[in-house]
């Protein structure tokens, strides 16, 4: 595995091309600094400058293998919508927890309270009208026929069964929520009457048939489509659930993901050391992945060690399993050979997206998918919003965002053949690109709300650019990690 900040194989390409051509191109001579996006001097030697394009420039056919990112996304997208669909068929052909060969994520039962965030398996059914009783709309009086009324000793409240019926020209104190009497016409309510030295009740104003009362079925009779399946269970789909009779819901499950950390020279805690570098993505990944809907299962580390990877993988129960690094070619870059090994197919195999170039995705079995991400954290990032997300948003069955640009307020700099992500903040109807957005560096995706897709070539000031919003920047820290 290469380490982070390091670069090596065709992810070295990924700043080297863009700076070797910027010497032989860019207008007065200067050319980014990667570390702060201000201009730096280029060198002045224009045959060093065509040396430095020659050997950094990345092989054709590597590039060419690429899938762009547009495609990139769409192919994981559709590879989830696919397990998902065949765990449904599945579902529906009766498969058993003991049947392992067969898809995994039929839909689930899960009680009202384990299903806030996931997405309706079947339609919502009233099982009973809604309400099921007329019911008193306000505190006030039931009435029966025109005022004044006698008033009878006892009141009716909310839960009790029901009350004895109301004669012409009588009135009963009544609470919101309990059952109407039999044979009233209206409820008063409590503001709009007043009672006499002899306790007859007069109405302070018209009283007309039916008045706050909420008749049997007045929002659905039993058997009403409420909702559709596809949709996502907000709070507000709880409350409407068991007010409809549910105990449980029919639900896509949360796909489940495990992680698997690549790297000898990765440390838990402490600081870099002889070559030892503290491992970002083991606690980035993981939270990140829940934001987007998934379960994680496991964090496993398993080192630079071939066999170890070929059991993880060869072993793992999840839906999904993420990889971090070993995505490229070097001496201890195991996961091609790896997927090669156990037959795996190569749905994407490099996306013309930077950073992250050298990221992947592959189909081990009908059900079960991997995502190669690379080992620098920013790639990494980069890898999860183009395979990772629109994979796990499919399996979740959640519909894709819409999609929107914002004038980016200063310009970006961009690669000359790939897309590039950008982190930026987004202040007012602007987005703001931020420094500190090199493969290796979390800088700046740290501080920011969004990334923005610069086209090959990259944007300038003002130019609209997609918007990528990160999971919890628009929900909350408390709505994504829940």
């Amino acid at each position: 595995m290469t380490a982070p900040g390091v670069r090596a194989g065709e992810d070295a390409h990924d700043l080297d091309v863009e700076e070797a051509l910027a010497l032989v191109k860019r207008p007065h001579g200067r050319t980014p600094d990667r570390a702060s996006g201000d201009q730096a001097p280029a060198p002045q030697d224009p045959q060093l400058a065509a040396q430095g394009t020659a050997a950094a420039a990345p092989r054709p056919d590597a590039h060419h293998r690429a899938t762009p990112w547009p495609q990139a996304r769409a192919t994981a997208e559709r590879a989830g919508r696919t397990a998902r669909a065949t765990a449904e068929r599945a579902g529906r052909a009766g498969r058993t927890d003991h049947d392992t060969t067969a898809p995994r994520r039929s839909p689930a039962s899960v009680p009202l309270d384990a299903a806030l965030g996931l997405v309706l398996a079947a339609p919502l059914a009233a099982l009973t009208d809604l309400p099921s009783f007329d019911t008193s709309a306000m505190d006030g009086w039931a009435v029966a026929g025109p005022g004044p009324w006698a008033l009878r000793a006892e009141g009716v409240l909310a839960g009790h069964g029901a009350p004895p019926r109301l004669a012409d020209g009588e009135a009963v104190r009544i609470a919101t929520g309990a059952r109407i009497p039999p044979d009233t016409t209206a409820v008063l309510r409590s503001e709009h009457g007043r009672t006499d030295d002899s306790g007859r009740l007069h109405p302070t104003r018209d009283v007309g048939h039916g008045q706050d009362i909420r008749p049997r079925a007045q929002e659905c009779r039993t058997g009403d489509q409420l909702l559709p399946a596809g949709t996502l269970v907000t709070p507000a789909v709880l409350g409407l659930a068991a007010a409809a009779g549910y105990d449980t819901l029919a639900v896509v499950p949360r796909p489940r993901v495990e992680v698997l950390v690549l790297g000898d020279e990765l440390l838990t805690g402490g600081l870099p050391h002889d070559g030892l570098i503290r491992d970002a993505l083991g606690p980035m990944l993981p939270p990140w992945l829940r934001a987007l809907g998934a379960e994680v299962t496991s964090v496993r580390r398993l080192g630079d060690d071939a066999e170890a990877l070929h059991r993880a993988v060869t072993g793992s129960e999840a839906d999904l399993v993420v990889t971090t690094g070993g995505t490229a070619a070097g001496p201890v870059d195991h996961v091609h050979p790896t997927l090669r090994r156990i037959g795996a197919e190569l749905l994407v195999d490099g996306v013309k997206v930077r950073p992250g170039h050298p990221m992947l995705l592959a189909r081990i079995r009908e059900d079960q998918h991997l995502v190669g991400l690379p080992g620098n954290p920013l790639a990494a990032v980069s890898g999860l919003l183009t395979l990772a997300e629109p994979l796990l948003r499919a399996l979740a069955g959640h519909p894709a965002p819409e999609r929107y640009a914002l004038p980016l307020k200063d310009g970006a700099h961009g690669h000359p053949h790939d897309t590039r992500l950008v982190p930026v903040t987004l202040r007012g109807d602007r987005a703001v690109p931020l420094h500190y957005n090199g493969p290796a560096m979390l800088r700046g995706v740290a501080a920011a709300d969004a990334l923005a897709v610069v086209p090959p070539g990259g944007a300038q000031p003002g130019q609209e650019a997609e918007i990528l919003d990160l999971p919890w920047a628009t929900a909350g820290i408390g709505a994504c990690f829940t």
